[in-house]
């Protein structure tokens, strides 16, 4: 089925779009184009909407808005957006409506192979890296899902040589009934459950990636996570794992030998990418890219893999090596807005690092964050309203031994200071570790304006 035949399917009935957001909005253009009754039910009142409201009635939307936006739904066909559960959709399924999502209905009407990541930690570098190897390789490739753009609009455009890859959440997966030609899960862990009714719940729609696979579909799972390892017994189609246990060789897939990812199946064993040709730190990266490099077997030659991996600096504003200046590696990991996030980047670095952070408080504990730091920083500089929390937590965790801890105004006082203490072979990371809403709109506008000072600074010797 083309996006043309589903839209012709549409002629004489109405739809409601769950969410007027920016991702809604392709789709809702797309439906007024093709002459579908549309009504768009959004929380936002007429006023948060702005010019917006007024141009979606004028192509001849209806719009429901306000706390009751989703009472009395009983269109034919309810486009949901991701994540949201409700009493409501249920009494409107009943009711004889199709629930269904912009995904489901590009996986209905997409004309090439898709490969789709999904998992609970991972899925953004493991998409990204997976479609610019493709991209490296030569192939034409629509990314889309949780990153890129929505795909459902541009269907039509999309040739049968093509690829689609797009990241998954389970939200998206949790009442899907295809799966992708390649499916990547990178692991599983409680995630999500103040949304997903339990565990059992998130698991079913992660598995939605495998359920629907055919004999010539593959897979690729985590071989040292046990969920994923037991999920890929669902799929019909060929499975390759992924590991990084010493020791541990899959049966099919890749592992580590030495100092190179290699990857083993039916037509042997070969070292495919040395562990010191990838620039992104961390073992999660060394996993991600087992991860990319089981799921483009047959598709991207082993030199592009590693041409790509001696450039690839890594996913804007997570862990993204900004700049290599003066035998200094600056980072920006604007991601970070939890003390979590930023414990994460920490431990990433085999080195003691220069820790930039600080921002709003969200009424989080930075306590867990005070031994890391001890741990793990050689200098912090802070800024933003969570200064005095940060500080308090490394000065009175039990390991403080004297740490160095400076105070910035702002962010370019805090990147000065950064350049005027660091030397060949340290490392400047940007990692908040709060939210960015003392100063920024959200985290990547923080990222970029960290970036441009970055960039900023002159050159120096190393």
């Amino acid at each position: 089925m083309t996006l043309h035949d589903y839209l012709r399917g549409l002629e004489g009935k109405r739809a409601a779009v769950i969410g007027i957001g920016v991702s809604n909005q392709p789709l809702l253009k797309l439906l007024l184009g093709a002459g579908v009754d549309v009504t768009a039910c959004d929380r936002k009142d007429r006023g948060a909407l702005g010019a917006l409201a007024e141009e979606l009635e004028a192509a001849g939307c209806k719009l429901r808005l306000g706390p009751d936006y989703l009472e009395d739904l009983d269109q034919d066909v309810i486009f949901r957006t991701p994540g949201l559960h409700s009493r409501f959709l249920e009494k409107a399924r009943a009711g004889g409506s199709r629930i269904t999502s912009e995904m489901e209905v590009f996986f209905d009407v997409c004309p090439c192979p898709i490969l789709a990541v999904t998992g609970s930690d991972g899925k953004t570098t493991t998409t990204t890296i997976i479609a610019r190897l493709l991209q490296a390789a030569g192939h034409t490739v629509h990314l889309g899902g949780n990153i890129g753009r929505p795909l459902l609009s541009g269907a039509d455009a999309i040739a049968p040589s093509d690829w689609a890859v797009v990241e998954l959440s389970s939200f998206q997966l949790l009442t899907m009934k295809k799966s992708p030609h390649i499916a990547v899960l990178t692991n599983l862990a409680p995630n999500h459950l103040d949304i997903h009714t339990d565990m059992d719940e998130y698991i079913r729609a992660k598995a939605a990636v495998l359920d629907y696979q055919g004999p010539g579909d593959r897979a690729v799972c985590n071989w040292d996570n046990e969920i994923t390892r037991n999920l890929s017994d669902r799929t019909a189609g060929k499975v390759s794992f992924f590991t990084r246990i010493s020791g541990q060789i899959p049966p099919r897939g890749c592992y580590i030998q030495g100092e190179a990812i290699r990857y083993r199946d039916e037509n042997g064993d070969r070292p495919v990418l040395p562990l010191a040709d990838i620039r992104l730190p961390g073992v999660h990266n060394v996993e991600n890219y087992m991860a990319a490099i089981a799921a483009v077997q047959g598709l991207v030659a082993d030199e592009t893999i590693v041409d790509f991996a001696r450039s690839f600096g890594g996913v804007e504003h997570r862990i993204e090596l900004v700049r290599e200046r003066g035998g200094v590696r600056w980072y920006n990991d604007s991601i970070a807005s939890s003390p979590s996030r930023t414990i994460a980047g920490l431990k990433a670095f085999p080195e003691k690092v220069i820790l930039i952070a600080g921002g709003k408080d969200k009424g989080v504990s930075y306590a867990p964050l005070g031994p890391v730091i001890n741990d793990h920083v050689k200098l912090l500089i802070l800024c933003g309203a969570t200064a005095g929390a940060i500080r308090a937590a490394a000065e009175g965790a039990e390991n403080f031994r004297d740490l160095d801890i400076l105070e910035a105004p702002d962010y370019p006082a805090a990147v000065t200071l950064a350049d005027q203490r660091s030397e060949p072979g340290d490392v400047v990371m940007l990692s908040p570790a709060s939210t960015s809403f003392d100063r920024f709109r959200n985290f990547e506008e923080r990222g970029r304006v960290f970036k441009d000072l970055v960039n900023a600074l002159p050159e120096r010797d190393s």
